[in-house]
């Protein structure tokens, strides 16, 4: 994962999205959409119809990245909204690119009590 600087902000834009668009496409989709600025220096997120390809549009502030990522198995946890966006912490959206469902991960082990 490439690293962010601390003060970006991560949108999943929900709903699905034609995978053939690239960085006009997209960019066009987040000010339309969204109604966001694709050069903010956030990154969005944008997942196909069949929910095994990602793709995330991120303005480094000297150009346009555009990261895509199809999983051999498995489909990336999306929301179930048709429309709008959903904000996402820096570790949420390293478990969305690992296929971990991010809305629910679950702790390895629970607290025990105090001494």
């Amino acid at each position: 994962m490439i690293g962010l600087p601390a003060s970006t902000q991560v949108w999943i834009a929900a709903g699905v999205t034609d995978m053939r668009k690239g960085f006009d496409g997209l960019s066009a989709r987040v000010q339309q959409v969204l109604a966001d600025d694709p050069f903010s220096g956030h990154v969005f997120a944008f997942r196909g119809r069949r929910g095994d390809q990602l793709k995330l549009l991120w303005w480094d502030g000297d150009g346009l990245c555009l990261l895509s990522k199809r999983l051999e198995r498995g489909r990336f946890v999306w929301p179930k909204a048709e429309s709008g966006r959903v904000h996402l912490t820096a570790a949420q959206l390293s478990m969305l690119l690992e296929g971990i469902d991010w809305r629910r991960p679950e702790r390895t082990t629970k607290p025990s009590k105090a001494a």
